[in-house]
């Protein structure tokens, strides 16, 4: 058996009574086409670790040509336009026709109310953008444009 076929009989994103399309993407990262992007991200992570070229026993040349499949699945998949795309080619449609698939958890608000599951990915778990990193500096300056004008106020007052 190999690292691969350990590591997707062991994943859980599978589901019962369905198999992955071997040779295309998903089969790649041993997910089916109804993997959530969290678990496409997962399972490209271990298997990266696996067939990166500095951490394998493989041939470099194996190793390589593995991991820059790996990369080209992760690449298409976790774009949410062209895993689309991809989707068509494969023949895969997202549509429910009769209703989502087992195991499949409906995310609940706070307030009890169903949440949309259209954010591709877990909003807390992603990289700041540059309008949020710009927006985060003002505030920082500002509280510290604060901090500075109370002391000095104080100091000034104060004698």
């Amino acid at each position: 058996m190999t690292p691969n076929e350990g590591t997707a009989n062991s994943k859980s994103q599978k589901r019962p009574g369905k198999t992955p399309l071997g040779s295309s993407y998903y089969g790649l990262l041993g997910l089916h086409p109804s993997a959530s992007p969290i678990e496409i991200r997962r399972s490209y992570r271990e298997l990266s670790k696996l067939y990166h070229p500095d951490t394998t026993e493989l041939p470099p040349a194996v190793a390589t040509a593995k991991f820059q499949q790996l990369n080209n699945a992760y690449a298409t998949l976790s774009n949410p336009e062209r895993r689309l795309a991809y989707d068509l080619t494969i023949g895969y449609s997202r549509l429910n026709v009769i209703g989502p698939p087992p195991g499949f958890n409906t995310p609940v608000s706070g307030s009890g109310k169903k949440t949309s599951n259209s954010a591709y990915l877990d909003p807390t778990d992603r990289p700041l953008s540059p309008g949020e990193m710009f927006a985060l500096f003002i505030m920082g300056a500002s509280l510290i444009g604060c901090l500075v004008l109370a002391i000095a106020i104080g100091l000034i007052r104060g004698n």
